[in-house]
């Protein structure tokens, strides 16, 4: 049995002056004389080992002094502490096995030269292994985690939704199509919130969380096909409540990143001070109002219209967080939507525009609930009936006001890492022109 515990580089700080070892992959090496550097990564964070020829088997220096990067292997030694080196610690190194050798003959294709973003993209599957790509993954995955801790926290209970849906829930066209069985058509989901309306009714405040799909035919830096959305559903509630519970979810998920992402945030050269703003209350204002916002400052907008991302910044760049928008027309927002009672060409719902020009993070509102409305709404649509009847029944059988919204996981990211496009905020994105690897 050895006598080297094995443990994660960032468990580092617990176990000072012991004998350890860490299994990972060279991430870069350094030579000076008869001392090797070897740096090492492993999922956790990055340490150097320092490798002195006299104090190690001669082949072990042998074998380390010519190693190629993103060889994979293991480094046994002691750990201290080294306030110069990268993560505070140091492994002096006494022992180390080769797992694999990277040939030289075919070296890592990702070196610290520049490359473009087609080749990076198209080596996505290595890319993921740079600090800045690690960086970001890391941030996401503490966004999912504070996602779930609060409405976990907060009496939501998650219900999944399918992902093979028989209609649209937002009424347009931009679905994937599937063959099932039968020669019947189904879609790949564009959102679970119609199935979290029948079950907000059994449980009263419900969400779903997973991959949502977009047939869009865009191109822009904020859009990717296939997506992860996070949407909330609550019975009993309002336009008020959607707007509460939104502020609520983007203080606890800033305030959890800012707590446990900073060294991620340092790779990223975020500014920190662009996150610790965003506090609540956040600004609100109706369309009406943003609409003469927008034209003042140059834009073709008219009533009526839909904002678009230019729109969205436009509007976003006089707050240091978060903007509120409501009451949209009734004409750009899905059927589901409540017409304003006081104003019936407007709808009760919200669209969260973020800070630094990140545009739409959240949309959402108050929905039908009165069956009239709702058939009249679907008829208006142009939708078929026959396959929203289940839905209706959810009007038919003790309908209540209710409320929800949707957040997607990506633009979220985006936004809280600072960086200028979303495909770099999923492992692997799918885009118009990108579905591989």
């Amino acid at each position: 049995m050895s006598d080297y515990r094995r443990i994660k580089i960032d468990q580092a700080a617990a176990h000072v002056g012991e004998p350890v070892e860490i299994a990972g992959w060279l991430y870069n090496l350094r030579k000076s004389g008869k001392i090797i550097f070897p740096l090492v990564r492993d999922g956790s964070g990055i340490i150097q080992g320092v490798a002195v020829k006299a104090n190690i088997p001669v082949e072990v220096f042998e074998m380390l002094k010519d190693l190629t990067q993103e060889s994979s292997l293991i480094l046994r030694g002691k750990l201290r502490a080294e306030a110069r080196a990268v993560g505070g610690y140091e492994l002096d190194v006494e022992q180390a096995l080769l797992v694999q050798a990277v040939p030289l003959e075919t070296p890592y294709p990702i070196t610290p030269k520049e490359h473009g973003i087609d080749f990076l993209m198209d080596h996505r599957h290595l890319w993921l292994r740079s600090r800045r790509q690690h960086a970001i993954l890391r941030v996401r995955h503490e966004i999912v985690k504070a996602i779930r801790d609060y409405f976990d926290s907060n009496g939501f209970t998650l219900v999944d939704t399918p992902i093979f849906t028989p209609a649209a829930c937002e009424g347009t066209t931009n679905l994937f199509e599937v063959n099932y069985f039968d020669e019947e058509k189904l879609y790949l989901t564009q959102s679970g919130q119609l199935y979290n309306e029948a079950t907000a009714m059994a449980f009263g405040n419900v969400y779903c969380f997973g991959p949502t799909f977009r047939a869009e035919k865009s191109k822009t830096r904020r859009h990717l096909t296939e997506f992860w959305m996070v949407e909330p559903e609550m019975a009993y509630a309002t336009l008020e409540d959607v707007k509460r519970v939104a502020e609520e979810l983007i203080c606890f998920i800033v305030g959890r990143v800012l707590e446990n992402r900073k060294p991620e945030l340092a790779t990223l050269e975020r500014d920190l001070s662009k996150l610790e703003s965003i506090k609540p209350p956040f600004p609100r204002m109706t369309y009406d109002d943003a609409v003469k916002i927008l034209q003042a400052k140059g834009s073709e907008i008219v009533w009526g219209g839909d904002f678009g991302g230019t729109d969205e910044t436009l509007l976003g760049e006089d707050f240091d967080r978060p903007l509120m928008v409501d009451r949209y027309p009734a004409e750009v927002k899905a059927f589901y939507f409540e017409p304003d009672p006081e104003r019936p060409e407007v709808v009760l719902g919200v669209d969260v525009l973020a800070s630094e020009g990140y545009g739409e993070v959240i949309g959402g509102g108050q929905r039908v609930y009165e069956l009239d409305v709702l058939e009249r709404r679907l008829a208006d649509h142009g939708l078929p009936r026959e396959a929203f009847e289940w839905y209706l029944d959810l009007r038919r059988f003790g309908g209540v006001p209710h409320a929800g919204f949707g957040m997607g996981v990506e633009r979220a990211v985006a936004w809280l890492c600072g960086i200028e496009h979303i495909r770099e905020t999923i492992a692997f994105p799918r885009m118009l022109n990108r579905a591989r690897p």
